[in-house]
């Protein structure tokens, strides 16, 4: 059975625009770093020029509307400018801005029309990067736990509280934040959807310098930080979705989060494992040779392919507006759990080799040993895979009398 997506002859004419565009236009000397905390400032600003010249041509963020920034572009066409990016193991966007993709969305969906014209253009033209704020000290799984205090006062909110885990190397330009803004009000009826500029007064940023976060396909941020608020100033028209209805926004950030976008670029650390297997020597012998090894790179194969058909039907779903259900959490909890098992196939495969962080002596210039601290870091991200399974059981009707909806991405 063939799964793959066909295309018309006036999609390939598109993938053929796009490809001939793509060779112009990506900047020289575009070779990214194995680990993405090693992210120099000099790649970073390649990555976001990129960006840039993609926003202008509306393909940063395609699927959105063009008044707003995007290409009002079709899924089909969506998934050809991935493909042909991936082709430079790039996506889009072709720098870490999951705050962009998920609070764009969340502007999309339950901003006002002068805040969707104040805030979509610059995030969809690449003109803004933003980090996300939501994990606190007492505050990660259970988002609506959050203590971070947003006070209204006049036309602004005074906020104070303390963010952790959060944002990415280089820093960026607009951040957004889930805070308390009634503590009064019953769970989830008591929190606020704030955008905050980077550069406000009372805000403190301060890396994380013993911690960094793996990721696949070059999206990982690398360096994480703390944000601190100390009476900082926000006008109030940076609430999104009005007075302590956060929790409502949060449903889309939090579906995309929870796998609901899907993907379809494939795992580049797999395709270079397979080709090193086939291509190192070991006793006059490819590895391939070793009936073992053959048997890892079998089963790293197929659940790799079945991650990548799990992502591609989610991310068709999405981007077409289909009907989805439990579909986004399923895709992540099995990305999370196979990236797992894939990484300790490897390492069986390979040795403690696997385990050198070296450009001359580590396998792939040491793209394993990466993908083995990626493996376990990435089972926290984007909601732990007990929050996965959570959400399943609640979209199915495990427990409850009515089945918990997708949130709403448009």
């Amino acid at each position: 059975m063939d799964f793959e997506v066909t295309y018309t002859p006036e999609q390939e004419a598109f993938r053929t625009e796009v490809r001939d565009w793509l060779v112009d236009q990506i900047p020289e000397g575009l070779e990214q770093p194995v680990d993405p905390g090693d992210l120099s400032l000099e790649q970073y600003e390649k990555l976001r020029l990129l960006g840039r010249r993609l926003g202008a041509k509306g393909w940063l963020y395609p699927t959105y509307p063009t008044e707003y920034g995007g290409g009002g572009l079709s899924v089909d066409s969506v998934m050809i400018l991935e493909e042909e990016l991936d082709r430079y193991g790039l996506h889009l966007p072709p720098y870490y801005d999951s705050g962009g993709r998920l609070g764009g969305a969340s502007i999309y969906v339950w901003g006002s029309e002068e805040q969707k014209q104040a805030f979509l253009p610059p995030i969809f033209r690449g003109e803004w990067r933003t980090w996300q704020l939501l994990s606190e000290p007492n505050a990660g799984s259970d988002l609506a736990g959050v203590q971070t205090r947003a006070v209204r006062d006049g036309d602004e909110y005074v906020i104070n509280g303390q963010k952790i885990y959060i944002g990415s190397l280089h820093g960026c330009e607009m951040m957004w934040t889930i805070v308390m803004t009634d503590p009064d009000a019953p769970r989830h009826e008591n929190l606020g959807w704030l955008m905050i500029p980077y550069e406000t007064e009372g805000v403190t940023i301060r890396p994380m310098e013993l911690l960094t976060a793996g990721g696949e396909g070059g999206a990982s941020p690398g360096l994480k930080h703390t944000v601190f608020f100390e009476n900082a100033r926000v006008p109030a028209f940076n609430l999104v979705g009005g007075e302590n209805n956060g929790w409502k926004v949060a449903t889309t950030h939090l579906e995309l989060e929870h796998g609901g976008g899907g993907m379809i670029r494939r795992n580049k650390v797999v395709d270079q494992f397979l080709e090193y297997c086939t291509t190192t020597k070991y006793n006059g012998e490819t590895l391939s040779k070793d009936p073992d090894i053959r048997e890892a790179m079998a089963d790293v194969f197929i659940k790799n392919e079945i991650v990548r058909l799990f992502g591609l039907r989610t991310y068709w779903l999405s981007h077409a507006h289909k009907p989805r259900s439990y579909e986004g959490p399923q895709t992540s909890y099995t990305r999370k759990i196979t990236a797992l098992e894939v990484a300790e196939e490897m390492l069986r495969a390979v040795g403690p080799y696997a385990m050198i962080n070296d450009d001359e002596w580590g396998p792939l210039k040491g793209l394993l040993e990466h993908n083995q601290r990626a493996a376990v870091v990435g089972l926290h991200p984007g909601g732990t895979t007990d929050v996965q399974k959570v959400i399943m059981s609640r979209r199915i009707g495990i427990g409850r009398n009515v089945k918990e909806q997708a949130g709403r991405l448009r």
